[in-house]
Formats: structure tokens, C-alpha cells, sequence
């Protein structure tokens, strides 16, 4: 691991709760999240009640970033732990998601090189 990427968490209203932090606290938004770009590009975003983006039952996923995705998943599913077989590649990077031995499903990123 390379340090955290992002805290995704549920919220009623995603974009209020933004606008209220960026008032507020004048945290930097950028596409309806927030990012810190002097902490590495840290993502802090809600998401909306209803996502589908990790189980229901969970309040939140926590983003790991990454140097090689694909051996980091290798080494998981070699130590038994559960990874999805999806990957996905983003104009932000590649993305791929695991599940940690109390069903808490987190997402590793690859951010791409700058």
C-alpha cells in the first residue's frame, strides 16, 4: 500500500453534505467530491443512501492506493482472501476491490503515473 485514496461513505443528500463542508470548511471540491491534493489526491466523498457501489449492510469502503494493482490482487487471492475478478480501468487509473474477513468490501487504486 501506498497510503489511503479515499473514504467513501453513505449520506442522504451527497451533494448538500459537499457544499455544506466546502462552505463550511473550505475544503477543495472538485466534481462534486472532495479532494485533497496536497495530501497525494486523498478522495473524501459521500455517496448517495441507495449505492450499490458495496454492500448495503456497510456504512462505508475505505480506496487503498496502490503501486502494481495486479500483483497486490495476486498476492490476496494467493493468501485466500476474497477479490473480485472485475478491473476496471478509469481515466484516473485502475481500480479493483476486495473483501477484508469481516465482509467490509474495500477498493485499491492505481492512481495513473503523473
Amino acid at each position: 500500500m501506498t497510503g489511503v485514496g479515499g473514504v467513501f461513505f453513505r449520506a442522504k443528500d451527497p451533494a448538500s453534505l459537499v457544499a455544506w463542508y466546502e462552505e463550511h470548511l473550505g475544503v477543495p471540491v472538485n466534481e462534486g467530491y472532495v479532494v485533497f491534493p496536497e495530501s497525494h489526491d486523498t478522495h473524501w466523498v459521500p455517496f448517495s443512501d441507495d449505492t450499490d457501489y458495496w454492500p448495503a449492510e456497510k456504512q462505508s469502503m475505505i480506496n487503498f492506493t496502490v503501486r502494481d494493482l495486479g500483483a497486490i490482487l495476486a498476492q490476496l487471492r494467493a493468501s485466500g482472501v476474497e477479490v473480485d475478478d472485475k478491473i476496471e480501468d478509469h481515466e484516473l487509473g485502475r481500480f479493483g476491490w476486495a473483501t477484508d474477513p469481516e465482509g467490509n468490501r474495500f477498493e485499491l487504486w492505481q492512481p495513473l503515473e503523473r
